[in-house]
């Protein structure tokens, strides 16, 4: 007698540190689009700007509210281990997610043998209607992929990397570098990455980031980061200089080539009144 097919299941970890506004829009879109047996999983890093109250009147989420900002890797993990499922969608607080994507990045996941996945995504303001553009994308785009990369403001991993590898490097302070050091990792232990075209999303760009440097007044953590990531991997200058030169040049082949073939590129990015392909 044949075994019924189920679908793997899902958890969503979103951290989190102030910015409102961002932080419901994101949770609007993941009740709206999600899978209805996921475990959502939001960890708030001491935010002061009413998030926890907002936080403890939705329903269906499990939250966990740090007395202080512990930073995004530590956030990631406190969620993974909540979410104990079998793939953990990590995504950025101003994400807007859009209907299909949990099935299209687990498809895309079996097509393409990948253990961490990607979709795509436009980023700066939300200025379009962003079902029918993900519909229009995501069926020219649907045989699309990045091997070999993943993007840090919204991936999703198989449970099989953290118990081989383990988790994201706490060391990492606040943000920066500690899903470029989870991806090199994985990378290196025979995992498969990607990026693909047949799921969209709309990121409007590290505004926790962006908020929380503008108000840093200890040593920028973002340089700290930045040395400790050479050091652990023992990148010197050059070593550094050959692999953006090497990073820049597969991602221009890969901007023409998508750009050709199908007017769109798998990450792009509103400017100025304009829109970009990257």
């Amino acid at each position: 007698m044949p075994t019924e097919h189920h679908p793997p299941s899902i958890g969503v970890v979103i951290p989190l540190h102030n910015q409102l506004d961002y932080t419901r829009l994101c949770l609007e879109s993941l009740f709206r689009t999600g899978p209805r047996d996921g475990r959502h999983v939001v960890v708030d890093n001491a935010s002061s700007d009413g998030t926890g109250d907002y936080l403890r009147q939705q329903a269906g989420l499990v939250v966990v509210a740090n007395t202080e900002n512990r930073g995004c890797a530590a956030a990631w993990n406190q969620g993974v281990l909540k979410a104990a499922s079998e793939w953990t969608m990590i995504i950025n607080n101003d994400i807007v997610l859009t209907m299909g994507w949990w099935q299209a990045l687990t498809e895309a996941a079996e097509r393409w043998n990948l253990d961490i996945v990607s979709p795509a995504m436009r980023e700066g303001p939300l200025n379009y209607d962003i079902e029918y553009y993900a519909r229009d994308f995501t069926a020219d785009m649907q045989h699309v992929i990045r091997p070999g990369v993943a993007c840090g403001a919204c991936f999703m991993v198989h449970r099989r990397v953290f118990e081989q590898i383990g988790m994201f490097d706490e060391n990492f302070r606040i943000g920066q570098f500690e899903d470029t050091d989870f991806f090199r990792r994985a990378s290196f232990a025979g995992f498969r990455l990607g990026i693909v075209g047949c799921g969209f999303l709309h990121h409007f760009g590290s505004v926790t980031q962006d908020a929380i440097r503008s108000t840093w007044v200890e040593k920028p953590y973002a340089a700290e980061n930045r040395a400790y990531y050479n050091a652990k991997w023992r990148l010197t200058w050059w070593k550094r200089f050959i692999l953006r030169r090497k990073t820049k040049a597969q991602h221009l082949i890969w901007r023409r080539l998508e750009r050709l073939r199908h007017k769109h590129t798998l990450k792009e990015r509103w400017v100025k009144g304009r829109l970009l392909y990257d």
